[in-house]
């Protein structure tokens, strides 16, 4: 049946949609099998930069905001611990500048210190341009881990903390991206 033969108007689904906790972003959020567009956000310098590696190798990406920057540590740990194949694979975080209540500065400090300790590439997205095209609804407080194929599908979508099981569910998916290849 569809909403016209319910006798729903579109302002009550947007109203029921909105009493629900919603948001019509959020009801139409990225998921797995998606095909996702390469976005343009900012390097280090703060000058233009594309994904790197979008559509070429399994990419495992952070998008954090820098509030909770430290939120899926455990996960990017387990990660770098099986030294996977960087001829196929890139880890990468990307940093929420948008929502964070920190400083520039005070962000950058912490983005050298991840870069460091992962030997990682951090890029950052001033205006949620990354959440919004990627459909990720919002992003405050929060990180997001999009695991994409080599074929820039999604293959993994997750938000919040991750822990326990998930972590080596995520790791074991991750490695069989990369044997396939």
């Amino acid at each position: 049946m569809t909403k016209a033969n319910l006798g729903i108007a579109p302002a009550l689904t947007a109203g029921v949609i909105a009493m629900l906790g919603l948001s019509p972003a959020r009801a139409a959020a990225a998921e797995v099998s998606d095909l996702l567009p390469n976005v343009e956000l900012r390097d280090g310098s703060d000058k233009p930069a594309p994904i790197p590696d979008l559509g070429v190798k399994v990419l495992a990406l952070f998008y954090t905001d820098a509030d909770v920057k430290d939120m899926n540590d455990p996960l990017a740990d387990a990660i770098k611990a099986r030294k996977f194949d960087e001829q196929r694979y890139r880890g990468m975080g990307i940093v929420n500048l948008a929502d964070s209540k920190a400083p520039n500065f005070l962000i950058r400090r912490a983005v050298r210190e991840k870069i460091e300790k992962y030997k990682t590439t951090i890029l950052a997205d001033p205006d949620r341009l990354l959440a919004a095209t990627w459909k990720l609804g919002e992003c405050n407080n929060t990180s997001v881990f999009i695991l994409l194929g080599k074929d820039g599908r999604v293959q993994h979508l997750q938000r919040g903390p991750i822990r326990g099981d998930d972590i080596q569910k995520i790791v074991e998916k991750i490695a069989k991206l990369v044997e396939a290849g």
